[in-house]
């Protein structure tokens, strides 16, 4: 039985399934939460995209819609990766590669700048840097892993 039989059968079966459903749920949890007054501080000044937006998720994170769908896409898509070994690694690496260019174009792109059209702050730079770490890291490893032990 190859590998891409053994890891379809059942949705979120092995570890890297797993964790692509953990970052699905928790993206589009963000992703909602970015449109919750309570949750989201000065959810009036909410704007489509741009640095404009004051809005900030649990006070902390500045939030656009834009941001929000995005957030909230990235969760569908997890949801769905979750169903395929294959697909969780690809969802994993390359989303967490995505971020990672995030992370990049926040350290230049100045927080009051047009080009900041997101919008990014420090706090979101950040967790972009660690998201990009945690994707990357935990497609590959388990990955990996998993194949391996398929294999065996």
């Amino acid at each position: 039985m190859t590998t891409a039989n053994r890891t379809n059968g059942t949705y979120a079966e092995t570890p890297v399934q797993k964790v692509a459903l953990i970052y699905g749920i928790v993206f589009l949890i963000v992703g909602v939460g970015g449109f919750i007054p309570g949750l989201t501080t000065g959810i009036e000044s909410l704007q489509f995209a741009g640095h404009t937006s004051e809005a900030m998720l649990l006070g902390i994170f500045q939030v656009s819609i834009l941001h929000n769908i995005v957030h909230i896409l990235y969760g569908v898509v997890g949801l769905l990766a979750a169903r395929a070994f294959g697909f969780s690694r690809a969802y994993l690496i390359w989303g967490g590669a995505v971020y990672a260019l995030l992370w990049l174009y926040g350290l230049f792109i100045p927080h009051d700048s047009a080009a900041n059209f997101v919008p990014l702050n420090t706090a979101d730079n950040w967790l972009h840097f660690a998201l990009a770490v945690t994707m990357i890291g935990l497609g590959i490893l388990l990955g990996r892993g998993a194949r391996d032990a398929l294999r065996a």
